[in-house]
C-alpha cells in the first residue's frame, strides 16, 4: 500500500534529520515540518475519513505509531540540548583562578573580650601581672579564705552554684562567684610585692533581667607590699577610671562593705549622660557605681602567712559588662550573650 511505504520514508527521513540537529532552534524547525499543522504526517491523518474502513485502520495505526515515535525522539532530543545548553553556560561561568578571589570575612573579637583587653592593658601598663584561675572553685578559696566562713551572713550576698550539693565545708565545690579566690592562690604561692588582675567568668544563681545574668565577667585587682595604703588605691584607680571615661570623669570614693577588706569603698563616675546634674541613667543621683574596692582586710593576709603588721594591699573588682553598656548606652546585659550578629557587628 503506497500510504504506507510513504509513511515508512517519512519517519526514517526524520529520524535522519533530528540526529543531526544541534541546537534548539533547528529542533523547532523540525518539529514544525514533521509535526506541526501542516506537515505531511498531520495530512495523511486528516485524510484517513476518504479510505475504505480497512485502509483506515491499518493507516491509521500506522500513522499514530509514527506520531508518538516522532513525539517521543522529539522530547528525548530537546532534553539533551537543553542539558548541553546548561552545561555550556555553567562552563561559560566557570571560575577564573588567574582573578582575586573573593574576599573572607575574619570575624572580629566579642565586645566584652576588648573590653577585656583594653582593662588589662591600662593595668599592666601600671605595673599589675595578669593571672587567671579555675571557673570550678574549692569553697576555701571562694570564701572562708576571703574572711567569709559558713556563718558569715555575707554568704547570702552569692546564690551560688554547687557542684557538691552533699559535701559541706571547705571540700566543697561550686562555680566561682567572683574571681577573688585566685588572689588568695597568689598570695599562698608568693611573697610581697604582688601587683595582680585576674580577669575571667563567674556565676551567680539568680534569675536573669536587664542588668542581671547568671554568668558574667569581672576583673579583680591585688597590691600588696609595704606602706601601701588608700592614697595608693584612690590613685590606681582613679587613673583606671579616667582612662576609660575620659580625662575630665570625676571619680568618686564613698565609703562601702565588702567582706574581705577593710575599710572598703564604692567607686563611682559622673554620669556619662546628664553629667551630674541627675537623670533617669544614673538614678537622678548624678552618679554611676563601677566598681568597689577597700584595703585588704588582715585576716586575709594572716590567713596566707602574709604579716598584716608589716604588709598592707589594697584590693578592688568591676564587671566588666558594665563599662561598655555605659559607653554604648546598651540598656541590656542580655545581648552580650545572645549571639545576634546584628548587635555584635557593631563592635
Amino acid at each position: 500500500m503506497q500510504i504506507i511505504s510513504d509513511l515508512e520514508i517519512l519517519g526514517h527521513k526524520a529520524h535522519t534529520e533530528l540526529e543531526q540537529i544541534s541546537n534548539l532552534e533547528q529542533l523547532e524547525s523540525w518539529r514544525v515540518g514533521y509535526l506541526g499543522k501542516k506537515s505531511k504526517l498531520i495530512s495523511i491523518l486528516r485524510s484517513l475519513s476518504k479510505l475504505e474502513i480497512e485502509e483506515r485502520i491499518k493507516v491509521g495505526s500506522q500513522a499514530n505509531q509514527l506520531k508518538k515515535a516522532l513525539e517521543l525522539s522529539l522530547e528525548n532530543k530537546r532534553n539533551l540540548l537543553e542539558e548541553a545548553t546548561i552545561a555550556y553556560s555553567t562552563e561559560q561561568k566557570a571560575i577564573d583562578v588567574t582573578l582575586p578571589g573573593y574576599p573572607i570575612s575574619t570575624g572580629r573579637l566579642h565586645p566584652i573580650t576588648q573590653m577585656l583587653k583594653n582593662i588589662c592593658e591600662i593595668f599592666q601598663n601600671m605595673g599589675f601581672q595578669v593571672v587567671e584561675g579555675p571557673d570550678v572553685e574549692w569553697d576555701h578559696y571562694n570564701f572562708d579564705a576571703l574572711n567569709i566562713p559558713q556563718d558569715h551572713p555575707a554568704r547570702d550576698m552569692f546564690d551560688t552554684f554547687w557542684i557538691d550539693s552533699n559535701k559541706a565545708g571547705k571540700d566543697a565545690r561550686l562555680l566561682r562567684t567572683h574571681t577573688s579566690p585566685m588572689q588568695i592562690r597568689v598570695m599562698e604561692k608568693e611573697q610581697p610585692p604582688i601587683r595582680v588582675i585576674v580577669p575571667g567568668r563567674t556565676y551567680r544563681y539568680e534569675a536573669t533581667d536587664a542588668t542581671h545574668e547568671s554568668m558574667f565577667y569581672q576583673v579583680e585587682g591585688l597590691a600588696v607590699d609595704k606602706n601601701i595604703t588608700m592614697t595608693d588605691l584612690k590613685g590606681t584607680l582613679l587613673e583606671f577610671c579616667q582612662l576609660i571615661f575620659g580625662k575630665d570623669r570625676k571619680v568618686r570614693f564613698r565609703c562601702d562593705y565588702f567582706p574581705f577588706v577593710e575599710p572598703g569603698a564604692e567607686v563611682a563616675i559622673e554620669c556619662l549622660a546628664c553629667h551630674g546634674s541627675g537623670c533617669r541613667l544614673c538614678g537622678y543621683s548624678g552618679w554611676l557605681e563601677i566598681l568597689g574596692a577597700g584595703m585588704v582586710h588582715p585576716e586575709v593576709l594572716r590567713r596566707v602567712n602574709i604579716d598584716p603588721d608589716i604588709y598592707s594591699g589594697f584590693a578592688f573588682g568591676l564587671g566588666v559588662e558594665r563599662v561598655p553598656m555605659l559607653l554604648s548606652g546598651i540598656e541590656d546585659i542580655r545581648l552580650f550573650y545572645g549571639n545576634d550578629l546584628r548587635f555584635l557587628k557593631q563592635f
